[in-house]
């Protein structure tokens, strides 16, 4: 669809020559880095160089996905075409700023002076953010602009959004303050619901009991629960995913047929254990062991080890579960499987289980600043029987739990990146009602200089990590080839974009934003986990983004 307002479109078009000047100096970049690492082999000697690459590789892709946009949507705002020009220059502005102040780190002699940068200073004003935040303040804050689909005209998408949203603003979001200051577990009237409306089953084909949707209608689901709630709502649905989808990859069909309906249902909680005490983002390091064993007449493994910051565990039927199924330390990721472990379901922070063959699992709270709702356990099995059917694929199976879990990752990371838009939509709406509300110096703080541009800014950054992370949902969609890479991209740029909205948010809100009086001090808190969990953000640049980058 062409862009119909012909002012709005004289602007953009002097934005692909600047994306491509950077694209040009990227590339340059990307090929001496490369170099230098022997394809991303020798990562771990130029480590500063390496995440820098994939952070500005991070940006340059959402530039393209928020141009895109604007150049597709039919009948654009004002806004969002003040929004790409801005991040765009932004995004180029930076890659420059950083070749120029150290360009050897980078195998560049010397950054060429930019015609392009004489443009991106025009652009870069204050007047320029300004005006975009004066016009969301003085309008509505929600989002509202059209999904675009790749298959359809966008209705489907739209819809969703809609009946999600009401859902969260009527169900969520009047209990999520309660859980967080009280540290609750999510109410089970909210988990029958989430069940009941089909979310917990979206990817899920409906041959299984799922719903059939696509990757972006997940996302935009995820990111409106998110938007009331990212632990009482938005994380809900993220963990029954990432076992679904490592199912649809590697179970058999009876695995598929036994597992996906219940879990798509809401009738088995899911929870996921892949970190352990002293092995976090070194997966193939696990030392939980599964050894293989006849129990009680029936064949099958028994767990030993100790698992950490497994959330949900306490209240999950079925947690699925990363262990050691082969002895020698020297197969690393190649020996491990992927269970699906039954438990109890225990309402408290602290549990313990006995199997009538004598097997043990003892789960213990931790207690985390912020992402109430779930409780996350640190747990210990001894002894713990599980049946040889639970090993995801079988016998095929065994030693594939690696490469299951990263299909399930993938999507998680996917999912990673609509929470953290969803709790960035709600730092933004909160920022513009409280300085729409709260008088300083005679008017309202909203009408101040100040916070049109800070609000100018966050929406820049908001725009762009959506539109990035719709882009990665419809490369899912399509199967791409760089479909994981660009999803892991969305959860890298968005969780870092939502932690800082967040915090600008709470900044507009003066002291009361550190007080569990408005609820900013919660998004703030929250938003903290999300470079942390799903790859935490140096190992998601170096090992995850770079690499695939460098090795290209």
């Amino acid at each position: 669809m062409a862009v119909k307002n012909d002012a709005n479109t004289n602007a953009l078009n002097t934005l692909p020559g600047i994306l491509e000047r950077g694209n040009e100096l990227l590339i340059s970049m990307l090929a001496n880095v490369s170099a230098a690492t022997e394809g991303g082999r020798k990562i771990d000697d130029h480590q500063i160089a390496t995440r820098k690459i994939a952070r500005h590789a991070t940006r340059m892709r959402a530039a393209h996905a928020l141009l895109t946009y604007a150049n597709t949507v039919e009948n654009p705002d004002d806004s969002l075409h003040r929004i790409a020009e801005l991040f765009i220059c932004e995004t180029v502005d930076d890659l420059f700023n950083e070749a120029a102040r150290a360009p050897g780190d980078f195998g560049l002699e010397a950054v060429p002076k930019e015609e392009a940068r004489k443009q991106i200073g025009g652009v870069l004003t204050e007047s320029n953010y300004r005006a975009l935040g004066r016009a969301i303040l003085q309008g509505d804050p929600q989002y509202t602009r059209w999904i675009l689909s790749e298959t359809g005209d966008g209705s489907d998408e739209n819809d969703l959004r809609s009946s999600t949203r009401r859902f969260a603003d009527s169900v969520i979001a009047p209990v999520a303050e309660k859980i967080h200051r009280e540290t609750l577990l999510i109410p089970e009237d909210i988990i029958t619901q989430v069940g009941e409306l089909g979310y917990f089953g979206m990817s899920v084909p409906e041959v299984y009991g799922g719903v059939g949707m696509s990757s972006l209608m997940m996302v935009v689901a995820t990111e409106e629960l998110s938007r009331a709630s990212l632990s009482a709502a938005g994380s809900l649905i993220t963990r029954p995913e990432i076992l679904e989808k490592a199912l649809l990859k590697g179970g058999t069909d009876a695995q598929k047929e036994k597992w996906l309906p219940p879990i798509s249902a809401g009738n088995l909680m899911v929870a996921i254990s892949v970190t352990e005490p002293n092995i976090g983002s070194d997966v193939a390091n696990i030392a939980c062991r599964a050894t293989p064993t006849t129990v009680m007449g029936e064949e099958g493994y028994v767990l030993n080890g100790a698992k950490a910051w497994c959330t949900f565990a306490g209240r999950a039927d079925i947690i699925a579960l990363l262990a050691r199924t082969e002895p020698d330390p020297d197969l690393g990721h190649k020996g491990l499987s992927l269970f699906i472990v039954e438990k109890d379901r225990f309402s408290g922070k602290d549990f313990e289980m006995t199997q009538r063959s004598g097997g043990k699992l003892a789960g213990k709270a931790d207690a985390p600043p912020g992402y109430r709702g779930m409780h996350s356990f640190s747990l210990q099995f001894t002894d713990y029987f599980v049946p040889a059917e639970n090993l995801v694929g079988e016998d095929a199976g065994r030693g594939r739990g690696f490469y299951l879990q990263m299909e399930g990752f993938a999507a998680g990371r996917l999912q990673t990146g609509g929470r953290a838009l969803g709790v960035a939509q709600a730092g933004l709406e909160a920022a513009v009602n409280y300085t729409r509300e709260r008088p300083q110096f005679g008017r309202p703080v909203s009408e101040y200089q100040n916070t049109e541009y800070e609000i100018g800014a966050i929406a820049v950054q908001l725009e762009a990590g959506r539109q990035l992370t719709y882009a990665a949902a419809r490369a899912m969609d399509r199967d791409d080839a760089d479909a994981a890479l660009m999803a892991s991209m969305a959860k890298l740029f968005a969780s870092r974009m939502a932690v800082e909205v967040t915090q600008r948010a709470q900044i507009l809100h003066g002291g009361w934003g550190y007080g569990e009086e408005y609820p900013i001090s919660r998004y703030v808190i929250d938003a903290l986990v999300l470079p942390i969990f799903e790859g935490v953000e140096p190992i998601l640049e170096l090992k995850v983004v770079g690499r695939a980058l460098l090795n290209k």
